[in-house]
């Protein structure tokens, strides 16, 4: 593996890094109705890389937001 490559993974891994805090930090200010569908939505969000599609696509409209940040 050559030095572009290598730099192109760990960008790549340090994106999704970042998108995962976001959907959690996203799961953590809403209120989706019972604690149960939360904890439910927090552990998708927490999976890697699929996860943070799969709350975009189907978690992200739902919910209120329950503190402004």
């Amino acid at each position: 593996m050559d030095l572009k490559t290598i730099g192109t993974i760990i960008a790549l891994c340090f994106l999704f890094l970042i998108a995962t805090v976001w959907a959690m930090a996203d799961v953590a200010r809403k209120d989706f109705g019972t604690t149960g569908k939360k904890v439910v939505w927090w552990m998708i969000a927490s999976i890697p890389f699929i996860g943070v599609f799969v709350y975009l696509i189907f978690g992200f409209r739902k919910g209120e937001k329950i503190v402004d940040i």
